[in-house]
């Protein structure tokens, strides 16, 4: 059946397949199901790690604040 979604091809450790294959099952899905949830989870995670670590850098203790308004100007 055809897919308009992308394909990957990923060589994974044995330990990683049966890890894989254990929660696709706990939460019957099929085990492409379950690695593309779990690669979305990880990519949200690194995100929210780049702009946690944008946040950091920004906030000192000379940071200037805009109100509401002037921010959407």
């Amino acid at each position: 059946m055809p897919t308009t979604k992308k394909r990957i091809n990923i060589t994974a450790p044995r330990i990683i397949d049966d890890a894989l294959q254990k929660l696709a099952s706990r939460d019957e899905m099929s085990v492409s199901g379950k690695a593309a949830e779990l690669l979305r989870y990880a990519i949200e995670t690194e995100e929210e790690r780049i702009w946690d670590t944008l946040a950091h850098n920004r906030d000192t203790k000379t940071a200037r604040f805009l109100n509401h308004n002037r921010a959407w100007k």
